[in-house]
């Protein structure tokens, strides 16, 4: 009686082996699941990013502003009636006002 016990507790576990470790195991799916969420989630950061340039392109074709919005930030042109001022950061002491009635002295 007891080797029929222990034969039985054998094929049990015989039988469990493919349910947990085998090619369709429940690891397995575990890990293709935890892999079709990290998936999903990529797809979705994907697909936002492509409706923003679906809606980039469809304002290019349409309209001008996206046109002249690229061109002023990405170029630097500016209009024929516009005056363009650079302002430049950084310390105003090392920076000193040359003024254009006296001339440069010499050392």
């Amino acid at each position: 009686m007891r080797l029929l016990a222990i034969a039985l507790a054998a094929l049990l576990l015989l039988i469990q082996y493919p349910l947990w470790l085998g090619k369709g195991g429940v690891l397995r799916v575990w890990e293709m699941e935890r892999q079709i969420d990290a998936q999903r989630d990529v797809n979705g950061k994907l697909q936002l990013r492509n409706a923003a340039l679906d809606a980039e392109v469809r304002d290019l074709k349409q309209g001008l502003e996206a046109v002249e919005e690229r061109a002023r930030s990405e170029l630097g042109m500016i209009r024929k009636d516009e005056v363009f001022f650079q302002v430049l950061e950084g310390d105003a002491a090392a920076t000193k006002p040359v003024s254009p009635a006296s001339p440069p002295q010499a050392k």
